[in-house]
């Protein structure tokens, strides 16, 4: 098929269906509703056929005007080799303007990411399992609404841009955890439906002992439930997560573009993401 066949569309709830058919070509554990909450806080693109049959996707995720995620970037095993790829991303550097971008690579997709000025910032680890039993850890208790604000503040300062957006998805379809102090809260996460279970991130803590604590937390309700937690590698929670039941099974590179000072440093720290699709 020649590239002037595949025409690019705006990415519309009536693809989805596409989008999933492509997703498990890859072997990705997404949903209809996980394609769903992602579209809902993207705009995007897809490659079509002339056919109609969606071959390619991909997402870009605003985060106010701090910066951009570029994710969902699927290309139809037939047609790849073909240059739809640069396409995507192309559309993608139109959609997201001027933001800074940030994304999560697979091998196959590096190469292409490079050349286009991504720079390597960092490894994420995919950890997955079933926590057979955990101990409920003091300290953790569930966030109610009126807490979603200083959620927000505190995500702002540790992801370094503005996530509002996603943390109101978050909010309707999953639940947080905090670590509350002297009235104020110092460490968040989050768990939501995904895949073939559910998701525990994003987790921001000042500190390692809080972050395994509110994982802990979630899984500790939740024995023989399949569990997904993503990290970076330099977080240092990837061993204890194996030891609890979630293996290591994979995961990617975090590139930016422009590349952007080192934030391990910062306090309180991303020790999870909501997913490598979202960071």
């Amino acid at each position: 098929m020649q590239q002037e066949e595949i025409e690019l569309r705006a990415f519309g709830p009536d693809h989805i269906e596409g989008a999933v058919a492509l997703s498990r070509q890859e072997n990705w554990p997404h949903r209809p509703q996980d394609w769903q909450m992602a579209l809902q806080l993207s705009n995007g693109a897809v490659a079509l056929d002339d056919h109609g049959q969606v071959t390619g996707t991909i997402l870009v995720t605003p985060y106010g005007d701090d910066c951009a995620m570029i994710n969902m970037v699927i290309v139809d095993r037939n047609v790849r080799g073909k240059g739809l790829g640069r396409r995507l991303m192309e559309k993608a550097f139109a959609l997201a303007k001027d933001r800074p971008l940030r994304l999560v690579a697979t091998r196959d997709g590096m190469p292409l990411y490079e050349k286009l000025g991504f720079v390597p910032s960092g490894t994420v680890l995919q950890h997955q399992g079933q926590v057979a039993e955990l101990d409920a850890p003091a300290g953790m208790e569930a966030a109610a609404i009126v807490d979603l604000p200083e959620i927000k503040a505190m995500d702002r300062d540790a992801y370094g841009a503005d996530r509002e957006a996603l943390i109101d998805a978050l909010a309707e379809r999953g639940e947080f955890a905090v670590v509350r102090r002297n009235g104020a809260i110092e460490a968040y996460a989050a768990i939501r439906p995904f895949g073939g279970g559910e998701v525990i991130g994003p987790v921001i803590a000042g500190s390692i002992e809080d972050a395994k604590g509110l994982i802990s937390f979630f899984a500790a309700s939740r024995p023989g439930v399949f569990l997904r937690v993503d990290t970076d590698s330099r977080t240092g929670i990837a061993d204890w997560l194996t030891e609890i039941g979630l293996a290591h099974v994979g995961g990617g590179v975090t590139m930016d573009r422009p590349s952007r000072p080192d934030a391990a440093r910062a306090r309180p720290k991303v020790y999870a993401l909501a997913n490598q699709a979202l960071g």
